[in-house]
């Protein structure tokens, strides 16, 4: 069979070379003006300069984080309690990891961090007597949100005059140092989150 001009003419054609009426015109290049580069939405890239895409990149942020943490925690200051009042001397320890991590342009954040507070309890009354405590406040581990599961361990630096129901007593009291402690961690969380 041979084709007519009438076939070739209605037949689908996947790269047409000749324009036709109905046809949208052709584009012509012209050259952007700085202005037009000006109006340009810019895109908001997560990261370095040199990782434009937002592949994967991760920053170090333990110097920043360390001192923040023990920044916060002395900001507690003293805190009271049914037999006594504690003082936050100073965060003797605060070791871990915090890092931000860009994959994909999205922002993930997380830390791992164990914190010691080194306090001290000016009068703590104790069967109808005044005594000086001084100890430690161990956070053995927290990490980026598991703050609700933050525990806290207390080690009583000078028990020589207390019974073992005193020091319990003591070391139940300054747990409840917990919630205090937990807020102004959720505040570096949140800061973190920020960066």
């Amino acid at each position: 069979m041979e084709d007519t001009a009438a076939d070739k003419k209605s037949s689908y054609t996947y790269w047409v070379r000749e324009a036709t009426e109905d046809a949208a015109p052709r584009p012509v290049p012209r050259k952007l003006s700085a202005d037009d580069l000006s109006k340009q939405p810019r895109s908001a890239v997560l990261g370095s300069v040199w990782n434009q895409a937002g592949t994967w990149e991760e920053r170090n942020l333990n110097s920043w984080a360390s001192n923040r943490i023990k920044e916060l925690l002395k900001s507690l200051g003293s805190l009271e309690f049914s037999s006594g009042k504690a003082y936050i001397e100073e965060v003797t320890k605060c070791s871990g990891d915090a890092f931000l991590v860009t994959v994909r342009n999205k922002k993930r954040v997380g830390y791992t961090y164990e914190v010691t507070i080194k306090f001290k309890a000016g009068d703590w009354l104790i069967q109808k007597e005044n005594k000086k405590i001084k100890g430690h406040l161990d956070i053995p581990e927290f990490s980026f949100s598991e703050l609700e599961d933050l525990q806290i361990q207390v080690r009583l630096s000078e028990d020589k005059d207390l019974s073992t129901d005193d020091k319990m007593k003591i070391c139940n009291d300054l747990r409840l140092c917990l919630a205090p402690i937990r807020k102004k961690l959720e505040v570096f969380e949140q800061e973190l989150r920020d960066r």
